[in-house]
């Protein structure tokens, strides 16, 4: 068996910490996800559904992550969609949820954290902030996987952004968990 040296023990101990990082965001991530599955979730479960969506009629935008689709709703009907979406990619994935609020929209907003192949701040036209963390639907290439937020093509984000207004609530679900908690909820 190899001696320690200086630099193997400093990498245990770095590989150690990571690993305890890991699992403390883990857990913390399914703290967050049980509040949301037993709270706000039964509210929106207890609603009926948009038909067509896996959304409760609250909702004013609805997405599908199981899909990657999303939906404008208004009186409980569905006024556009579904249209092609791209969500967040490993590491970065949108944020679950049934009661985000539309909280700030910029037609011309760039980013702050990310570039484009130019070297510029990357474009986020259409920009309606619904997340903490800056989440947002937005128009751009949907051939890649996001930072997290919604992306569109530019005509459906155009569109996101001309109907949503502040304080409209926007549902992120996963379909196939909706109806699981739906067929649970009716059978109590």
């Amino acid at each position: 068996m190899p001696k320690p040296t200086a630099r193997r023990s400093r990498r245990s101990r770095i590989v150690v910490a990571a690993l305890v990082a890991a699992a403390s965001i883990g857990l913390a991530g399914t703290a967050l996800a049980d509040v949301e599955r037993n709270d706000v979730a039964a509210q929106a479960h207890a609603e009926a559904v948009v038909p067509g969506t896996p959304c409760s009629v609250s909702a004013r935008a609805c997405v599908d992550l199981d899909s990657q689709r999303a939906w404008l709703v208004r009186e409980g009907k569905v006024i556009r969609g579904p249209v092609p979406i791209t969500s967040g990619g490993a590491g970065q994935e949108t944020p679950l949820g049934h009661s985000f609020r539309v909280y700030r929209k910029n037609k011309d907003h760039v980013s702050g954290e990310f570039t484009g192949p130019d070297g510029n701040p990357a474009p986020m036209p259409y920009s309606v902030f619904f997340a903490d963390g800056g989440v947002a639907f937005h128009g751009d290439d949907r051939a890649r996987a996001s930072a997290g937020c919604v992306k569109f093509d530019l005509p459906e984000a155009e569109a996101f952004f001309n109907d949503l207004v502040e304080d409209d609530k926007v549902q992120v679900v996963r379909a196939s968990a909706e109806q699981q908690a739906r067929d649970g909820a009716a059978a109590r």
